[in-house]
């Protein structure tokens, strides 16, 4: 199936992730239609969009409502629905709905979300095919039953949400008083965010890293990895920081997490992009989860590889045979992002709504700003913290570092509070700079300014004001990758 037949494509989310889901169809020539809540009207996805459609109902279920959001679909003619990241991206319905409906859904089939995007499933298909897990559960759903499946277990011991995701829905407990008080609140997370209360229960292990890699599928076969990513950086399960490629980890560990990811999608033969994440410990691992979706990290992985992650999904969602073979990526330099949320890092990062004042993101070599904040746009209270997304490429780890605390040092974004002061606290820290850290970072962090800073440094002393220059292997059209308000509406562009 050409990717010319296809017309438009109707971006089921919000955000920055759908106008990275715009700017992927604009790059192939492909129209867009928006959808927004009561809340989203003046959101820049809305105004980037050939044509947008208010959402009905509550703006805390619009995103989620699959029904109505097919209902536009047709009413739009559109071919195929891009669903980004949260909402209803990892609900098998919405995939099912699509396929029942006609509409091609830019992401795996419903079959296979619902192998791998339930952790109790995804787990047996994983001790199936030879993939280390840890010892715990199956499926339960009364505590009961729980109590009496763990009684072989060790605490402490981690309550996971079967269709839990972004860390909700998980819990650990250290005790069997602490399980019995935090069962409950777990199935209610996973119900609320995946409309399922069944949870798993696993042994906890407390000091790992948490590495994942990034698959790419085409349905038919053809699975490919493009690497590793090292997300250990958290606060209450929520990534911070990540960065690529995962470093002071054995060759032969990595390759076999690798071979383990494509082995897990090529049992489920996925379609599209997909994350599978491992807990690493000394020098071994065991599988986590599933992400059957695009991450919020993606980026990164696009720096290293020049690989268009998105367009890539657009394209094998049309029909299209993988257009890579392992053989053909490589793996250039380093890549880091920073997730700047609106909150209060000195409020206990109490989320801070409000108007931006003023917006001046950094620019330069190899500098990537995923946001889709502007002067005038109210950061609503309703949703997901999260406002913007600063990548930086360097050729070594520590030249990425220092061009990140360069970077977020010119970030400017005024009338809400970002949680950029304290990126420069991790970065600055002796821990995080060493690379040996691990999902306690913060707990074991200690700040100390680098003896260099990044001015002192001739490679990077320029580095928001050089231009931008191309790089084998680093993501293209990279600096100031998402659109300006005052650029054209839906111009479509060339492959």
């Amino acid at each position: 199936m050409s990717p010319k037949k296809f017309w438009k494509i109707l971006i089921a989310n919000r955000g920055e992730i759908a106008l990275r889901g715009i700017k992927a169809c604009r790059k192939l020539g492909i129209k867009t239609v928006a959808i927004y809540s009561e809340v989203d009207g003046d959101c820049l996805h809305v105004k980037k969009a050939g044509e947008a459609v208010r959402l009905k109902g509550n703006y805390g279920h619009a995103y989620k409502d699959i029904e109505q959001i097919i209902q536009i679909a047709k009413d739009k003619s559109c071919d195929a629905i891009f669903p980004g990241y949260g909402f209803a991206s990892e609900e098998e319905s919405f995939a099912l709905a699509c396929e029942e409906n006609g509409i091609i859904f830019i992401g795996p089939k419903s079959d296979s979300i619902r192998k791998m995007g339930n952790k109790s499933e995804a787990r047996i298909i994983a001790k199936r095919e030879g993939v280390p897990i840890s010892r715990g559960t199956g499926r339960v759903i009364r505590l009961e039953d729980a109590l009496d499946e763990i009684k072989s277990l060790s605490y402490p011991l981690k309550i996971m949400a079967d269709r839990g995701g972004g860390g909700l829905g998980t819990k650990v407990a250290y005790s069997e008083s602490e399980l019995e008080a935090k069962f409950l609140p777990a199935q209610q997370e996973g119900l609320s965010y995946g409309g399922d209360p069944n949870v798993s229960i696993v042994e906890f292990i407390p000091d790992i890293r948490h590495i994942e890699v990034q698959i790419l599928g085409d349905g038919r076969g053809n699975v490919i990895h493009l690497g590793t990513r090292d997300c250990s950086v958290q606060r209450r399960w929520q990534k911070l920081i990540e960065e690529t490629p995962a470093r002071n980890l054995s060759k032969e560990l990595i390759r076999a997490m690798q071979n383990d990811a494509v082995k897990l999608a090529k049992a489920v033969n996925y379609r599209g992009a997909g994350t599978v994440e491992f807990m690493v410990f000394g020098n071994q691992y065991v599988f986590g989860e599933m992400n059957t979706r695009i991450q919020v990290e993606h980026p990164i992985t696009e720096m290293i590889t020049g690989v268009d992650i998105v367009k890539e999904m657009i394209l094998v969602a049309f029909g299209s045979l993988l257009r890579y073979r392992q053989e053909d990526i490589s793996f250039n330099g380093h890549s880091l992002e920073c997730r700047i949320n609106a909150e209060d890092p000195d409020k206990n990062f109490m989320p801070d709504p409000g108007i931006i004042t003023a917006y001046h993101p950094p620019r330069g070599f190899r500098v990537r700003v995923d946001s889709h904040l502007y002067k005038g746009y109210e950061v609503p209270y309703h949703y997901d913290s999260l406002v913007a997304k600063l990548i930086v490429w360097g050729k070594t780890r520590e030249i990425t570092i220092r061009r990140m605390i360069r970077a977020l040092s010119k970030f400017k974004i005024e009338g809400i509070k970002t949680t950029i002061p304290f990126h420069l606290k991790i970065l600055e820290s002796l821990e995080f700079r060493s690379g040996k850290y691990s999902t306690n970072l913060l707990e074991n962090m200690q700040i100390k300014r680098p003896t260099l800073l990044p001015q002192e440094n001739p490679e990077v002393a320029d580095v928001l004001s050089s231009p931008l220059l191309g790089v084998h292997g680093c993501f293209d059209d990279c600096d100031n990758y998402l659109m300006s308000p005052n650029e054209p509406y839906n111009k479509p562009l060339e492959i």
